[in-house]
């Protein structure tokens, strides 16, 4: 006769990888502190929040991005590429908010697989400064780090809001 032992979730004796560590401080400490600082708006500027509508709520959702403003357009790179919520998000619904500094601006957003991250991304180096570059630097790391294949994001900008 056996012993029966209670059972546990096969997953819960998997150590989480070093890809979900770095996306769970990512989202929980870095993200939600320039959230904060951004919502205040006293993050510096090498930062922006994107807002988008959630595909399945319906609610505002947030998310902290560096700062790609040249001229009327807003260009971003995501990191996590497809995957990460806010492309699904604006995916679905394309109107946005952009917040720089202290000012919203509403605007229109485009996933645009087939641009270049890299190229991209030294265009909107060359408008900015020190801190800006900095940020680059962690994201390509967080690039690298998670194995994702990054996506660009264009948004049109049409005013304040």
């Amino acid at each position: 006769m056996s012993r029966h032992l209670p059972s546990r979730h096969p997953l819960s004796r998997r150590r989480p990888s070093r890809a979900a560590i770095i996306r769970q401080l990512d989202d929980q400490v870095v993200k939600r502190g320039m959230r904060l600082l951004l919502r205040l708006g006293v993050a510096p500027n090498a930062f922006a929040l994107v807002e988008t509508t959630g595909r399945r709520t319906g609610l505002a959702r947030q998310t902290p991005v560096g700062n790609g403003l040249i001229d009327d357009t807003f260009w971003l790179i995501a990191a996590r590429g497809e995957a990460a919520h806010y492309v699904r998000n604006l995916r679905d619904t394309p109107g946005v908010r952009v917040k720089i500094g202290r000012t919203w601006s509403r605007g229109i957003a485009e996933v645009l697989p087939d641009d270049n991250p890299d190229q991209r991304l030294a265009q909107i180096l060359a408008n900015f400064g020190w801190l800006r570059r900095l940020d680059a630097k962690a994201l390509e790391s967080s690039i690298r780090l998670l194995g994702t294949t990054p996506v660009v994001v264009r948004i049109t900008l049409g005013g304040a809001s």
